[in-house]
């Protein structure tokens, strides 16, 4: 995963939640003794970090300065944005040092004290500019578009401030916008709460397996033995790994709860009706997208079923169960060095094109990621682009085994897409929405699953890499959507004044995984607590961004694999588009409405269609 709109940064009271990174998924394997990017790219040392930050500090009063001043013509008003601009390009780079430090080991308290200083200087910027949007909307429309065409050094600036105008129904009072701007640093409690609670807090059982192996089941370790061959294994995994967190069913309850409670306040005190509409009125998404999403993968759950019925085929099970869900169709013993990680996403990456490729050669030989896991590391994977004048870098915890191979193609599929976004684009609009965040890492894993499958020369490898494909399809667009359709259930009901516990979510979770597998799925009432796990469920409406991007990412993969070099390097203009436009713009532009039901009915068709293959290969 990555982070959101750098533009949002630059002009939103909510510069926290715009520059915050977060972990996603991801795989392990046994740890590794130390970091391996190179921060120095970013600062020399921790004292170089301290002077940026006393620095940046030093020059928030100049952005207050200007308070009262926007209407002496178009010169201020870019003098202004520049100054921003400028501020929030350090503080990007500084956040960004402080998530990686951070994150290398969460047991070190001088990160995390480090890492809070970032967060508080970011409140700081947010509070410093909340006067911005409303001393500009009552300048009014016309004085701005005058602006624009009086001084061409605001063409830069030019989606921001419309989109400022666009918005003025819920832009507040310098005082209302100023006070939002700082309540985002206790906002982000809840999210802070639950981060701490499941990385080190929560006691985590250790379970030994049928090969005498001891396996400690934090999330990390979970993720490593949940796909283990023996079925009794996988059953133990599961059953200790969730009673582990049902323990703090009623805690972490509370910090979802007032999570939700904190999106429905922010969503009214900007006049919006629900959380949901607020989430989807700053990226201008409609919300025909999320609802559409939703329908149209509840219509598709018979193809869903059939994957299950076909899985359960293939692992010679009486009935499948939830922990059946993750061991491979078939065995592929291969592991990979990460020099063949490396070269193997190089090939699968050929289609896109003699540039992209010699790009990412290029960028992945340098000390741009850390990708193994140790003790104390934060679990998960993501990229962080954030520092636009340096380069991305890269989180990971990968294992040797194909799983790990995927998570690298997809991560580096992020960076490329920053990279790309940063070259075209200034640091104003370079910084991509959230909507088409995960199309550019998704198609990556699309191309490589592919090309594996290209290069398989058994039955059994191309089954391997078929499965792989379908997990995709389940994992990415019917499982993120079923995360999306939970988050907007407890939103409903604490919207109509109903109350929120642990016990009501793990019910709710609980119908919706029955829902999703299907009658014919063995689903334990204990593993409803599932909803714990899910981090992202303290981002605001995220998840169904990654549903909405496999959609997207479907259709590109096959334009680039089966199309012409114009539907690349249609492709490609999606990625060096950046932030210059909203995200389902960007997309309709190319070709796509993902208001529509037909990217989602197209994309359930493909999961059809490779059944089909496994289904023949089986006959």
């Amino acid at each position: 995963m990555t982070e959101l709109s750098r533009r949002d940064a630059m002009l939103s009271a909510a510069a926290v939640a715009a520059l915050a990174m977060a972990s996603g998924a991801g795989a392990a394997e046994p740890a590794a003794t130390g970091a391996t990017w190179d921060l120095t790219d970013l600062y020399p040392n921790d004292a170089a970090w301290s002077a940026e930050r006393q620095a940046i500090a030093a020059r928030l009063p100049e952005i207050a300065a200007y308070k009262g001043r926007l209407g002496e013509g178009a010169g201020t008003l870019r003098a202004l944005l520049q100054l921003q601009s400028d501020i929030g390009l350090k503080l990007a780079r500084l956040y960004t040092y402080a998530g990686l430090k951070g994150d290398e080991d969460l047991r070190v308290a001088s990160n995390q004290e480090r890492r809070q200083q970032a967060v508080d200087l970011a409140t700081a910027y947010g509070e410093a500019g909340s006067w911005l949007n409303p001393e500009l909307l009552a300048l009014g429309a016309a004085k701005v578009q005058a602006y624009l065409a009086a001084d061409p050094g605001l063409a830069k600036f030019r989606f921001q401030l419309d989109d400022v105008v666009r918005q003025a129904p819920h832009t507040l009072s310098p005082e209302g916008e100023a006070l939002l701007a700082a309540a985002q640093a206790p906002l982000s409690g809840p999210g802070d709460i639950r981060t701490q609670l499941a990385s080190s807090d929560i006691p985590r059982p250790t379970v030994t397996l049928s090969d005498g192996t001891k396996a400690r089941l934090d999330d990390q370790g979970y993720t490593l033995h949940r796909s283990a061959p023996n079925r009794a294994d996988r059953k133990l995994v599961f059953d200790q790994f969730w009673a582990s967190y049902k323990a703090f069913e009623s805690s972490l309850g509370a910090a979802l709860a007032s999570q939700v409670k904190g999106e429905m306040f922010q969503a009214k005190a900007r006049k919006f009706p629900t959380a949901l509409d607020a989430a989807l009125s700053q990226p201008n998404i409609p919300a025909g997208v999320y609802r559409t999403l939703v329908a149209q993968a509840n219509a598709g759950l018979p193809v869903l079923h059939r994957y299950f019925e076909l899985r359960r085929r293939m692992l010679n099970l009486p009935e499948i169960a939830y922990y059946d869900i993750y061991p491979p169709l078939v065995s592929l013993d291969r592991t990979f060095s990460l020099d063949e990680m490396r070269s193997l996403t190089l090939a699968a990456i050929k289609p896109l094109g003699p540039d992209y490729s010699a790009q990412f050669a290029k960028a992945s030989a340098n000390k741009w990621m850390d990708p193994r896991p140790r003790p104390g590391k934060a679990s998960g994977a993501y990229m962080s682009g954030s520092a636009y004048d340096v380069h991305p870098y890269l989180l990971l915890n990968l294992s040797d085994k194909y799983d790990g191979l995927t998570t690298y193609a997809h991560e580096w599929g992020h960076a490329m897409h920053s990279l790309l976004a940063n070259k075209a684009q200034p640091f104003e609009t370079a910084g991509y929405p959230t909507f088409t965040a995960e199309i550019a890492s998704t198609c990556q894993e699309l191309l490589l699953a592919n090309y594996m499958l290209g290069q398989a020369k058994t039955k059994q490898e191309k089954l391997f890499y078929l499965g792989q494909l379908m997990e995709n399809y389940r994992g990415t667009f019917y499982r993120q959507t079923m995360f999306a359709e939970f988050q907007l259930a407890i939103h409903d009901l604490a919207e109509k004044g109903e109350g929120l516990s642990g016990e009501k979510m793990t019910a709710i979770n609980l119908e919706m995984l029955k829902k999703y597998h299907g009658p014919k799925f063995v689903m334990d009432p204990a593993y409803g607590v599932e909803w714990m796990l899910i981090q992202h469920y303290f981002y605001g409406f995220y998840v169904f961004q990654y549903a909405t991007s496999i959609t997207a990412a479907n259709y590109f993969a096959d334009k680039v694999l089966h199309g012409t070099a114009k539907d690349r390097d249609n492709y490609l203009s999606v990625l060096r588009a950046g932030g210059s436009d909203y995200g389902y713009n960007i997309l309709k532009k190319a070709g796509l409405d993902m208001a529509t039901a037909t990217p989602y009915q197209t994309i359930i068709r493909s999961f059809s269609d490779v059944l089909d293959q496994a289904e023949k290969l089986l006959a």
